[in-house]
């Protein structure tokens, strides 16, 4: 069967920002409309366009690809742990864990082991990144000449009008962080509701 999304023209990463509080989510998507008003299909995305409405969300086009599999590789290398880890991101999984045509295929890919697959498949692309000339330069050529955000900083003015935009928006229960603390056992960090009792082996703070 083949996958619907290949057959579609546009296949980029993108990035949905939330305009009230900067929180942000970045995933992928294939579309013959550039017009289609698609935001993100993620969890906490979908909760937060229901409690902001869509007109306080941006959506930007970071990177645009020939085709879904090289898509599907650039988000497993940029929605990655670190990704995650970071308090604006509402990206619950790594990057490749989604993506399917169907539920055919999604049944297809767990049957076969899901996070198993995704870490084979990144392994693979890596090592062909190191090993083959070929498949390197194939990957840079896709790259080239496109102007992601990722990587970049803000002008010095920029960071001032965040500045003065997160000061009213993050006070009190408007700020994302509001209820929550991090945690960590000495080898990972993660994000809990002050509610709710700290785990042995785990003490307040991050590493």
């Amino acid at each position: 069967m083949a996958n619907l999304n290949e057959l579609k023209k546009h296949h980029f990463l993108y990035k949905t920002t939330n305009l009230t509080n900067n929180q942000y989510y970045i995933g992928v998507h294939s579309t013959s409309n550039l017009k289609d008003g698609y935001l993100g299909s993620g969890k906490r995305l979908r909760y937060s366009v229901r409690k902001y409405g869509k007109d306080n969300f941006k959506m930007e086009i970071l990177e645009s690809f020939n085709d879904r599999e090289d898509l599907i590789i650039r988000e497993i290398e940029i929605v990655n742990k670190e990704l995650i880890n970071d308090p604006m991101c509402i990206n619950l999984k790594p990057g490749g864990s989604g993506g399917f045509c169907n539920k055919e295929h999604g049944y297809n890919f767990h049957a076969a082991g899901g996070r198993a697959v995704r870490a084979m498949f990144r392994k693979i692309h890596f090592e062909k990144l190191k090993n083959d000339k070929e498949y390197r330069e194939k990957i840079s050529q896709k790259l080239k000449g496109l102007k992601p955000w990722l990587g970049k900083k803000h002008k010095e003015s920029s960071k001032q009008i965040i500045g003065e935009k997160n000061s009213v928006h993050q006070k009190g229960e408007g700020n994302s962080q509001y209820g929550t603390c991090w945690i960590t056992n000495g080898k990972e960090n993660k994000k809990i509701n002050k509610i709710n009792p700290i785990p042995d082996e785990w003490k307040l703070g991050r590493i």
